[in-house]
């Protein structure tokens, strides 16, 4: 059995740009993408801290440390420039290796450049 848990996030960005004539995704500073271990096309997950909108798209790769997040075409409509935002992915992932997954999580400040990074322990099980 597979179960789906956090594989990274990159909390509390702010949106600097929005592109509402654009084909769709989010394009995000290279630099956060790699730090936070997320892929150019991977499919994330968007939390608007600001308004509560949540929505899906992927990832495109930004220019390396400009601290650019650019929401771009329909996700124009559930965020705007200067929202705080949670961008979020996940892994589905095998019974046995459970106990061993550790997401990875970069705090960032208000214009995107990285505070700290972390890697959360292991998952416990309920048992």
């Amino acid at each position: 059995m597979k179960k789906s848990f956090l594989s990274s996030k990159i909390h509390k960005a702010t949106i600097t740009d929005s592109q509402l004539d654009y084909e769709g995704s989010c394009e995000i500073d290279i630099s956060l993408l790699n730090a936070a271990g997320i892929s150019v096309h991977e499919k994330i997950d968007i939390y608007n801290i600001t308004n509560g909108e949540r929505f899906t798209t992927y990832a495109i790769k930004g220019k390396a440390e400009t601290g650019k997040i650019s929401i771009n075409g329909a996700c124009c409509h559930k965020a705007s420039i200067g929202d705080k935002i949670i961008i979020c992915t996940y892994v589905d992932i095998d019974s046995k290796e459970i106990k061993n997954h550790k997401p990875k999580v970069i705090y960032v400040d208000d214009e995107n450049k990285i505070l700290d990074s972390n890697t959360y322990g292991n998952v416990s099980l309920m048992e």
